[in-house]
């Protein structure tokens, strides 16, 4: 083979492995469930994160909520919960965290997303105490998986791996049956974001609740912004593989509430 020849061809193997590095780190990153996100003017933006928890909870909020606050697109502020934990109502423009005794409904933790088109315009996160207080679920390390989680879901996330017994990709989008190095998000949790909010809209979704969205969901305040708690509620199944779940119920107009599920081992 000539010496042009060799060199060409060590030149296709390392642009060929640069293609495949760059397209393996793009893929590992790529986890949104689609294109909802928040809409908003301007980056970064403040999302609010109600505080309807026990104060055994506290900590776990003030964790997650500094975790995701290290994107360089997003923060979030703690502030004050303005719902009933056990049926834990959505409020316009932000989210709402509660935790309760919900009851052996098979749910260890929800996240529920209101979209209008493709904009997030509430959500809640819910952590389930019947599972929490047993001797599987009341760990550190499982109540901070579910909480980072789950309020990552709220942003537009979607799971890194949802397989529980792959090695762990050391963040709170993958599931595991060991989350002992899966509490806080990672590098792809934070690029990703970085990808879906890079563009700007022309108006907002994250408001005070007392103020009016630019469009309102055309269904009754029950179900805009009622519990939607247990499974019937939560319209068709879009995935379901035994330890987690994704619904969708369609509430017409382009109006949607999606529910992210972790099912407890009981």
């Amino acid at each position: 083979m000539s010496t042009y020849k060799i060199k060409l061809t060590a030149l296709f193997i390392i642009m060929f492995g640069v293609f495949l590095g760059a397209f393996a780190g793009s893929a590992q990153a790529s986890h949104s469930w689609g294109t909802y996100h928040w809409a908003r003017t301007s980056n970064p933006f403040t999302l609010k994160l109600g505080d309807n928890l026990t104060s055994s909870w506290d900590p776990y909020l003030a964790t997650t909520s500094s975790d995701w606050s290290a994107s360089s697109i997003l923060d979030t502020t703690v502030v004050a919960g303005v719902s009933n934990p056990k049926r834990c109502q959505a409020s316009s423009g932000r989210v709402e965290v509660c935790n309760s005794k919900y009851g052996t409904n098979g749910w260890l933790g929800i996240a529920q997303i209101w979209v209008s088109g493709s904009h997030i315009t509430q959500g809640v996160t819910k952590l389930n105490d019947t599972y929490f207080n047993t001797a599987t679920y009341n760990t550190s390390a499982w109540k901070n998986l579910v909480m980072c989680q789950e309020v990552g879901h709220v942003f537009g996330l979607d799971h890194q791996d949802e397989n529980f017994s792959n090695p762990n990709l050391v963040t709170c989008m993958d599931y595991s049956n060991d989350p002992s190095t899966n509490q806080h998000p990672n590098t792809h949790d934070y690029e990703q974001l970085e990808a879906m909010y890079s563009h700007l809209d022309s108006f907002t979704t994250i408001q005070a609740p007392s103020q009016k969205l630019p469009f309102g969901l055309s269904v009754s305040n029950d179900i805009q912004n009622g519990s939607l708690e247990n499974r019937s509620e939560w319209g068709k199944t879009l995935k379901d593989n035994g330890r987690t779940a994704l619904y969708e119920r369609d509430l017409g107009n382009g109006n949607k509430v999606f529910t992210f599920t972790i099912w407890a081992v009981e």
